[in-house]
């Protein structure tokens, strides 16, 4: 039996057109709230991170646009993402990391649009 991080305290119920992005991830989605990845478990969510892998590989490889002309953060307007033992941030489809005077390119993320109804 393996056993799942929950997400404590959780009222918010994600569903489509919840207004949370949504992102795929393995053979199911996600949602994004909060710099967290809630995915729907029974009758409670647990709390997801993605994996590094070679679609998302967690190297120093400079974006090539330096599209990084902010500070990545807490209301910087990127939504963050747990991504293997540290966090990313979404800018346009692609996970940047923040590291030293540039951002690292770590792969694609599949959003999938889940606008408000």
């Amino acid at each position: 039996m393996s056993k799942c991080k929950t997400h404590k305290n959780h009222d918010h119920e994600h569903k489509d057109g919840c207004g949370h992005t949504k992102i795929k991830h393995g053979d199911h989605y996600d949602y994004l709230h909060d710099g967290h990845l809630h995915h729907k478990h029974e009758d409670h969510y647990d709390e997801h991170t993605l994996e590094v892998s070679e679609k998302n590989p967690d190297g120093c490889k400079p974006v090539k646009d330096d599209c990084c002309d902010h500070v990545h953060g807490p209301d910087c307007g990127h939504e963050a993402v747990p991504h293997g033992d540290h966090v990313d941030y979404i800018v346009d489809g692609r996970l940047h990391h923040p590291h030293g005077d540039h951002c690292d390119d770590h792969g694609p993320v599949e959003i999938i649009k889940n606008d408000k109804k």
